[in-house]
């Protein structure tokens, strides 16, 4: 029987980087799942339903919550976003370990539900960098990229409740941070009872009269 998978939630402001970050994780581990939120905003361009987010509309959003479909919810500049309950579950049953892109409210509500849950918290190394991230994407109005300039300061507030917290200034070392702490979270005692259960198992069958006289 699979050990059950690890989950890691991943958070940060928008313009952070956390998607970039990611991406060039799962191209190192391509084993790690992604969980795909669903939204009821517009895509953005170059966004593609089902690989970015599922975009939804309300009235759908709304009978999924009703029926308990959804892992975490929340609202976020008047939008819903939600993480789909039973494909999270089934792929952590499998033994696969799975990444939640969520905000700083969902991720209170996760860890909540799972404890056991791996936090990290990705930050912009200024605000003044991420304002000029921001300002880069051109895809917003100027009251929207200030709207989310406000928000991403009440989400570093929360940093520090994260059980990790990844700058990402130089992407190839935040790359490496995340890898880190992925390998790391493998190899804790308690995800490696299965491993020395059967290191021990096989210890037993070893005639030791006749290793010692070799």
């Amino acid at each position: 029987m699979n050990k059950p998978g690890q989950v890691f939630i991943i958070s940060g402001p928008s313009g952070s980087g956390k998607d970039t970050l990611i991406k060039a994780l799962m191209e190192k581990r391509p084993e790690i799942k992604l969980s795909v939120s669903s939204v009821t905003r517009a895509p953005r361009p170059g966004e593609l339903n089902g690989s970015h987010y599922n975009f939804i509309t309300k009235d759908e959003f709304l009978r999924m919550l009703d029926n308990g479909e959804f892992l975490e919810y929340n609202t976020y500049l008047g939008n819903y976003y939600g993480t789909p309950r039973a494909q999270v579950e089934a792929w952590l049953q499998s033994g696969a370990d799975v990444i939640l892109e969520i905000d700083v409210n969902g991720a209170g509500h996760v860890k909540k539900k799972l404890p056991d849950a791996v936090s990290i918290f990705v930050m912009p190394p200024s605000m003044r960098e991420l304002g000029e991230r921001l300002a880069g994407r051109r895809t917003e109005d100027e009251e929207t990229a200030q709207k989310r300039l406000l928000e991403a300061l009440r989400e570093m507030e929360c940093a520090g409740s994260y059980d990790y917290i990844i700058i990402n200034d130089r992407l190839q070392n935040a790359v490496r941070q995340l890898e880190c702490v992925v390998e790391a979270q493998g190899c804790r005692a308690e995800n490696m009872t299965e491993t020395v259960k059967g290191v021990l198992k096989d210890a037993q069958s070893v005639n030791w009269q006749t290793s010692q006289n070799v």
